[in-house]
């Protein structure tokens, strides 16, 4: 497999964005725009992300993506921390903690906590001077969208960190069984009563036509807080009645203050409507037990007929063909407000923070390093289709192709080039913009776009869902509380948090009346949900 010609490309470096310094006396360049001598930078990395299978005589430090790196920038990535998944990652930076000798250069934290705990330990490196010296315009540009993924890694207006490719993840859309609506004579619902007519629907009148009453109408997640953020997500039918003020959210309330979401009288409202639901069986009965995965499990067995999820679930559940070879799946946009404005669903901005080192003394280098990643998502120098060929894409006449089993020969386990870096995902924006211009037609452009258009040429119906959620997303509400624990959230918030999962379930299983949901007001700000109301706002002043 050979690799994308690296000897003409202009790499678009700090440099070349202006605003910057001179390097450090040890930091010098020569001719071909590399560092000479080389600069190596160390990284920690949870080492379950790194998927995708080396070549012979290849490891974490030695792969195409490093040789590429050394070769373009002259500058080594060198993986000294490890941990296996992140609970064992996380464990080994606090470790570290004890020695900031034990610290790797750069490397990314994924809990407000950890975060908080990295700063107040003095080993991380202040580097809001960094980010106004050495940050290439182009990022700045970025995260400038973004101001607020600054916020948990801030102490005394100082900043100690950045967001990972910080952008808006794709937002959730309505999946539904087509062919049991065609067969029923139904339309996608708009409206939470057109939700309850098709949901009853398809428990009740044999949409898979086996003549059993075996199918239910809509499956979701509730071994969470009844909003998970990805797929099987209950949340839009809370949104119906509560806005934005959604289920395990702190977002501001008209007077500028974070109010915790779960306690609006609206989502009363959706419990009692769920509870019916239920009470009828015409959502799944084990809910409340059941993680995203296994609610989705269901969905591919053919017994339900409706989740909510990001769009890439459609490829997730395609297997529903092997039980069902009629089978259709498709997205739609969520159902509406009872205002008639969309709903609102959570959103991810970022996926863990990138902290450094107090003492590393090669930021310059580094925003070089992480500009230079990012001519992926750009699709510009070289990077129109990915970083390697033959890795992340494959050339074929005049064709491109991403996925990788499509590959001559295929590729059942590739090397991933942009995993084998110091962040766990490839750095890019929202996958959203991109599937909406080619699906209204527009010629490809970016590298994102490119990879649209093959998604729609591969699966249409997946790559559509993409392109609908684009439509409204600006109802992507991530919550506005993003720091570690306050102090009486470390006292109380586990048992507030189990509290409330209690009687939020109770009531949707007939458990409990309706009336429960004021009485769960009531003790969650007698139970320690007022201090901790106090705290969050003085936090959120401090970095409005």
């Amino acid at each position: 497999m050979k690799k994308k010609a690296i000897g003409s490309l202009v790499l678009v470096s700090a440099m070349a964005m202006g605003n910057m310094s001179a390097f450090a006396a040890d930091a010098t360049k020569n001719a071909d725009g590399k560092y000479d001598p080389e600069i190596t930078i160390t990284i920690g990395k949870q080492l379950d992300e790194n998927t995708g299978r080396y070549g012979d005589g290849e490891d974490i430090n030695k792969n195409p993506m490093t040789e590429f790196t050394r070769e373009s920038l002259g500058i080594n990535m060198e993986t000294t921390l490890l941990g296996g998944d992140a609970s064992n990652y996380e464990t080994k930076l606090r470790l570290a903690l004890t020695s900031s000798d034990d610290l790797p250069d750069v490397f990314p934290v994924y809990s407000a906590q950890l975060a908080a705990d990295m700063i107040e330990s003095g080993m991380v490196k202040d580097i809001t001077e960094d980010i106004e010296n050495y940050m290439p315009e182009r990022l700045k540009e970025i995260y400038d969208q973004y101001p607020n993924t600054y916020s948990t890694v801030t102490n005394d207006g100082k900043i100690y960190g950045m967001a990972v490719s910080p952008h808006l993840t794709e937002g959730e859309v309505m999946i539904i069984r087509q062919d049991w609506l065609d067969k029923l004579g139904l339309k996608a619902p708009t409206t939470i009563d057109e939700f309850e007519e098709v949901i009853r629907a398809f428990t009740e009148d044999d949409p898979d036509g086996n003549g059993q009453k075996d199918t239910y109408g809509f499956i979701y997640e509730g071994d969470s807080i009844y909003n998970n953020g990805w797929c099987a997500d209950p949340v839009t039918i809370f949104s119906v009645f509560s806005g934005d003020m959604l289920p395990g959210q702190w977002q501001e309330d008209e007077d500028g203050k974070l109010v915790y979401g779960s306690l609006d009288e609206g989502n009363k409202q959706a419990l009692e409507r769920m509870a019916k639901w239920h009470a009828n069986g015409w959502t799944f009965q084990e809910a409340a037990a059941t993680g995203a995965w296994d609610a989705m499990t269901q969905f591919t067995e053919g017994k339900a007929g409706i989740f909510i999820g990001r769009p890439w679930c459609i490829d997730s559940v395609k297997d529903v063909t092997s039980v069902a070879p009629e089978a259709v799946v498709k997205a739609y946009p969520n159902i509406l407000q009872e205002n008639g404005e969309m709903t609102y669903q959570d959103a991810e901005l970022n996926d863990g923070w990138l902290m450094f080192k107090k003492d590393f003394d090669n930021m310059e280098a580094f925003f070089e390093y992480y500009d230079w990643m990012y001519n992926q998502a750009f699709g510009t120098n070289g990077f129109e289709y990915g970083y390697l060929e033959g890795y992340d894409y494959q050339v074929q006449g005049d064709k491109v192709v991403f996925d990788s089993n499509l590959f001559d020969p295929p590729v059942a386990d590739p090397f991933m080039p942009g995993k084998s870096t110091v962040f766990k995902k490839t750095p890019e924006f929202s996958a959203m913009d991109a599937y909406a211009k080619v699906y209204a037609g527009e010629e490809p452009e970016t590298g994102a776009e490119i990879r649209a258009k093959a998604h729609f040429e591969t699966s249409y119906n997946c790559a559509e869902g993409f392109a609908i959620a684009n439509d409204y997303k600006e109802y992507q509400n991530p919550s506005k509380f993003k720091a570690a624990p306050t102090a009486s959230m470390s006292k109380y918030w586990e048992q507030l948090q189990t509290m409330e999962k209690q009687v939020y379930t109770n009531i949707i299983y007939g458990n409990e009346s309706i009336d429960a949901f004021d009485k769960f007001v009531e003790d969650w700000y007698s139970q320690g949900g007022d201090k901790i109301t106090e705290e969050v706002n003085e936090w959120y002043q401090s970095v409005k």
